[in-house]
């Protein structure tokens, strides 16, 4: 029975041998799907599967989508150090270190004033990150743990900074 609200359909038989059946996906708003017009940018979905995205911290992820979806076809931008501080709402340290680093990691090429968003590299050249499993490993390595724990310490007056 197909209920109001129910846009998966599953096609094929059941599961055997643990083997996954395929889903057939219908738009939520088939009015709204995407298109490409205009400039093009793209992510490969092995960013996210090789440990890419988990290896980069809040402003190389930031600077590096921002260089990509500023990119033309070929990966090229030419947008100044101010101009990319403006609309990412970094300071000039956090760009360089950024930067810096997502060209160590073979991301992204730049010669002064270029970028070039670069394929990706076979393997991500930092290790996984690894699970926390103690509680001690919680409180002294995870960082909302000890947020919490220092929100803690100064007080509930001081959780609006």
């Amino acid at each position: 029975m197909k209920m109001k609200g129910d846009r998966h359909k599953v096609m094929g038989s059941e599961p055997k041998d643990g083997l996954r059946t395929s889903i057939e996906k219908t738009p939520i708003n088939p009015y709204r799907i995407r298109k490409i017009s205009g400039s093009f940018a793209f992510i490969e979905h092995r960013f996210l599967r090789d440990g890419f995205w988990t290896s980069l911290d809040h402003h190389q992820l930031l600077l590096y989508l921002f260089l990509i979806m500023v990119a033309d076809r070929n990966g090229l931008s030419y947008y100044s150090y101010d101009k990319i501080c403006t609309l990412l709402g970094i300071s000039v340290d956090e760009y360089i270190l950024a930067r810096d680093f997502l060209i160590d990691q073979d991301l992204i090429a730049f010669d002064g004033q270029l970028f070039q968003v670069l394929s990706l590299p076979q393997k991500n050249g930092l290790p996984s990150p690894v699970a926390l499993t103690s509680p001690k490993e919680m409180a002294q390595q995870d960082p909302a743990t000890i947020h919490q724990l220092i929100k803690q310490s100064l007080g509930r007056n001081h959780d609006s900074n």
